[in-house]
């Protein structure tokens, strides 16, 4: 990718963030799924280090996936469509500060038009970065994207919620003291509820963004652009729902040695022009059939 689709892809995608509409952002987990969303018409793509991690065979969490492997993965993910893409790079794959900057400065390179980087340590007795320490990383990563040679958005995220320390005071701290330190969009997983939701997006001036199919609670687009979020993203949702009709469909197979599930599933014909359409007219991809 040259320097030039790198500016178009950097300045696409933070003019997204600065519309009248909730930018949605679908979670694609290999080359395939990311030629599928674009092809539905999403304006951006964000990576999953889940959905990596379970397409190589691994569980989730405690950095299960190194960084070469994440930025092989997401460089992927970048060459696949030409949609700008934001990647998950987890908490920058080490602690300091310097470690948080040269991720960004690599993730960089591959042509990203954004990344965010969390304050979890994957350490069990001490799951979340002391605050300062916290603080000084996003300094860090946004100061290693203001250097990269076209604009890049910065995610900061605070894992308190979702990392077993529900404290919602200090989450807003660190979100607001993530944005003073130049992040461009902010992020806390796991957050309760509405209200809980709303604080968060009055706490900040800058985009806030909230994880689809998270914990009990469900909202509609049209109710969390009232809320005040900003963009959404699918997260893992995505990857766990096609998870759970695979395993749905062998049970079937396995258990009752029938084959029902193909009843309503997409044809060869209709994968093709989904993952690599070859006609004008989208509006002939139906549903049925083998």
């Amino acid at each position: 990718m040259d320097d030039t689709e790198r500016v178009r892809r950097g300045e696409r995608f933070g003019h997204l963030h600065s519309g009248d509409e909730t930018l949605v952002l679908p979670n694609p987990w290999d080359i395939g799924t990311a030629r599928l969303f674009a092809n539905l018409g999403f304006q951006g793509l964000a990576t999953t280090s889940a959905g990596l991690a379970f397409s190589l065979g691994r569980r989730d969490g405690d950095a299960a996936v190194n960084r070469d492997e994440t930025l092989e993965h997401v460089r992927t993910i970048v060459e696949a469509t030409p949609l700008p893409v934001t990647a998950d790079l987890e908490n920058g794959f080490g602690e300091s500060p310097e470690t948080v900057a040269e991720t960004v400065r690599l993730a960089g390179e591959i042509g990203l038009a954004g990344a965010s980087i969390e304050d979890a340590t994957y350490r069990p007795d001490h799951p979340i970065v002391a605050r300062e320490l916290a603080i000084e990383r996003v300094q860090a990563a946004v100061e290693a994207a203001r250097a990269l040679p076209y604009p890049f958005t910065l995610t900061a995220r605070s894992e308190n919620f979702i990392r077993g320390r529900p404290d919602l005071d200090d989450t807003l701290s660190r979100l607001q003291a993530f944005e003073a330190a130049g992040a461009d969009v902010l992020y806390a997983p796991g957050l309760p509820d509405e209200s809980a939701l709303r604080l968060a997006c009055r706490s900040v001036t800058k985009p806030f963004n909230y994880v689809a199919g998270f914990g009990p609670a469900r909202f509609t687009l049209t109710e969390l652009k009232e809320f005040g979020v900003r963009r959404v993203s699918i997260g893992t949702s995505f990857c766990r729902a096609a998870l759970t009709a695979v395993v749905r469909a062998a049970r079937e197979v396995l258990d009752q040695g029938s084959f029902n599930y193909v009843d309503g599933i997409y044809t060869m014909a209709d994968c093709n022009e989904l993952i690599d359409p070859r006609t004008a007219d989208r509006s002939s991809v139906t549903h049925t059939g083998l």
